[in-house]
């Protein structure tokens, strides 16, 4: 089972995001909080996931995704927005977000992201992507991402490609034939070749870089 915290300051978006994960067979909403109540309920419930809404009017989401990420059980956090300009989005990304997702998302998407997410994979909703991008690299050029993607080998490029596709470990291994094992090394290679921190921040270089396609073109998850 994905455990699931819902950390949301509207009563309608937690009920809402329950309801529909619920229904899942494998997923279980151990919590939905405000975003006062979010650590301590991340602390008692240890959720693998949490859906954090990054605008909250009792606490900064922001500061709320900071201190999940240094707790000892770290649970995979993606950002809730309800605008697709949110300037937030990339500094979330910048501290630790595995992705985010706009609370209108299709409610049939929602299980398949939350797998997506559980299974070390990365959610960027393709309507705010490309404005994450801009945000998100605004002081370095499209030659600075593409002087770092050089440094990387064949397979490396091709198993950045994939996580910028928001593909966990064991769906890019399935697809380049290659183990598990063989997989996390090329991403914990790349990541450190590319000197950033996070699958979400090597995969927004990538597409800087100009790696994949418009994001337009790809849908969600």
């Amino acid at each position: 089972m994905i455990r699931v915290l819902v950390v949301d300051d509207e009563a309608l978006i937690r009920t809402g995001f329950e309801h529909i994960l619920s229904a899942a067979d494998d997923i279980e909403v151990v919590g939905a909080v405000v975003g006062g109540q979010a650590v301590a309920a991340a602390e008692r419930l240890t959720p693998d996931v949490v859906l954090l809404d990054i605008r909250m009017p009792d606490v900064d989401g922001l500061s709320v995704l900071a201190r999940l990420r240094v707790l000892p059980a770290a649970p995979v956090v993606a950002m809730l927005t309800t605008f697709d300009m949110d300037e937030y989005v990339a500094a979330a990304l910048r501290s630790g977000a595995s992705g985010f997702l706009l609370k209108d998302t299709d409610p049939l998407q929602l299980p398949v992201l939350v797998r997506t997410l559980a299974q070390g994979g990365i959610v960027l909703s393709s309507s705010v992507t490309r404005t994450v991008v801009d945000g998100y690299l605004a002081n370095g050029p499209q030659h600075a991402a593409l002087r770092r993607v050089t440094r990387l080998s064949g397979r490396e490029k091709a198993v950045l490609i994939l996580i910028a596709e928001g593909l966990p470990n064991t769906a890019i291994a399935a697809r380049l034939h290659l183990s598990t094992g063989t997989v996390k090394d090329h991403v914990s290679a790349l990541l450190s070749k590319l000197c950033v921190g996070s699958r979400v921040q090597a995969a927004l270089l990538a597409e800087r870089a100009g790696l994949l396609k418009p994001p337009g073109a790809r849908e969600e998850g």
